[in-house]
This record gives structure tokens, sequence and C-alpha cells, in this order.
């Protein structure tokens, strides 16, 4: 069996502060330093309320050929089970994420797969495709951002597990194994590893000037003078910052 590669770890006081700073700062923190498109756009919050942020570990499928994979789901065949490695790759914490081609008729896993992932101390699971067994996987309680559901399992039908942890395509956004993905209502956002440091402190200035606008707004502050700040408010924002230190 051909090892699985891995990726260099980012601490985790870092993922959670990105975890709260949360999906829709983070894209519009991204967007400001060049990156247009981060949003894995199309995959819906399939259990609402959860917010997650893990690195990724990586599953991707291709169009199936019989030859390559014959497409029994109990065969015993572990270098072509590729998404059951991709579930045993993962450390606590993580983010698995699959390019599944937008395919709303397999089903990437299923509730026995999922139950081994969150007892390996899994963050959430982002798929261009479908999960199985709904009924069952929404009582895990695991982040879930996917196109849809379905009953059929996962080379049922056009495709079949090709690779793990090797750059992928999710939702046509690039994804890069150790990349790290902050998801919650608002979707899932993919966040270059080499920019993790960088947006968790844009982002977090970005947070505490929205806490004070929000204030100043509820207040019947003027929108065009507290959103976003001009020189006037921006003022009254680094006294308010002061006095609250």
């Amino acid at each position: 069996m051909n090892s699985i590669p891995t990726f260099e770890r980012i601490n985790r006081a870092l993922l959670d502060r990105l975890r709260d700073i949360g999906a829709a700062t983070i894209a519009g923190s991204l967007a400001r330093e060049g990156i247009r498109s981060p949003h894995m756009a199309g995959l819906l919050a399939h259990n609402p309320g959860k917010r997650v942020c893990g690195q990724a570990v990586t599953l991707q499928f291709m169009p199936k050929r019989e030859d390559v994979h014959w497409g029994d789901e109990y065969s015993y065949a572990p270098e072509r089970e590729l998404h059951r490695r991709a579930i045993m790759a993962a450390a606590p914490g993580d983010v698995v994420v699959v390019d599944a081609r937008g395919s709303l008729q397999s089903g990437i896993f299923g509730e026995m797969m999922l139950t081994s992932f969150k007892a390996r101390g899994g963050e959430g699971i982002v798929i261009d495709g479908c999960i199985r067994d709904f009924p069952e996987v929404q009582e895990l309680d695991l982040g879930l951002w996917l196109r849809g559901v379905t009953p059929n399992f996962h080379t049922q039908t056009e495709i079949f597990p090709h690779a793990v942890n090797v750059p992928i395509a999710c939702a046509d956004v690039f994804v890069v194994p150790g990349d790290i993905v902050v998801a919650d209502d608002d979707g899932a956002v993919l966040v270059p590893a080499a920019l993790a440091a960088k947006m968790a402190e844009i982002a977090t200035e970005k947070t505490e000037w929205e806490i004070f606008s929000r204030m100043k707004l509820e207040e019947g502050g003027p929108l065009d003078k507290y959103y976003p700040l001009n020189d006037e408010a921006r003022k009254e924002y680094e006294a308010w910052r002061r006095e609250q230190s």
C-alpha cells in the first residue's frame, strides 16, 4: 500500500482564531489580498450552526473506468478504497475536502465512515458532491458542507476515488493539502496555509472595528460614516479601543 502524503501542521491556536472570525470576514480579507474566489460556491451547510476551521485532507475522485476500479463498495482492495484512507489520514481538527466532480449521485461517505471520522476528532467534511445515510449522519453533529444527499454508495454510479492528499479543485477552488478551510452557515472558504497568520491579523482588526461600527449603527449613527469607517469615525474607533484596553 502506498503511503499517504503528509503536510506541515499549523498551530491550533491560530486555527481557532480563524474559526472565530468566520467565513464572511475571511473571504472579504482574502479578496483585499488579491484572492478573489476563495468561496466553494454551491456547497451548503447541512448542519446549520456549526462553525469549523481545520487543515485540508484532500480526496480526489475521477470519472469511473471499470478496468481501474470495479465499484464493489466492500471489496478488500486498500489501494482502491481511497475514501477510507482519506478518513484514516485525518488527524484531530482536520477537514476532509473532496473533489467529487459535483456529482449528485455518488454518496462519498456514509454513516460508518463519518462515525469513524468523528471518533478520530475530525472537524468537518466539505464535498463537491453528496453523502448518504443523512438521517444517521446528522446525529453525529459534524460540520457538513455539501451539494446534497443521495442513497447511493460512493462508486455505485459514475466516479471513483483516485488520490488522497494531492492538489484538487473543490467547487472550482484550488485546494492544496494542508490549506485551511473556514466554514460556517455562510459557506466554506479556503485560506492558503502560507497566508494563515496574515489573515488572522487582518481579519481580527476588521472584526474589532465592525463591533464598533455595529454599536454606532444601532445607536442610529449614519451608515456613510460608520460603515466603513470614514476618517472621523476612525478616530472615534481608536479612542474607543484605548478605552477598552
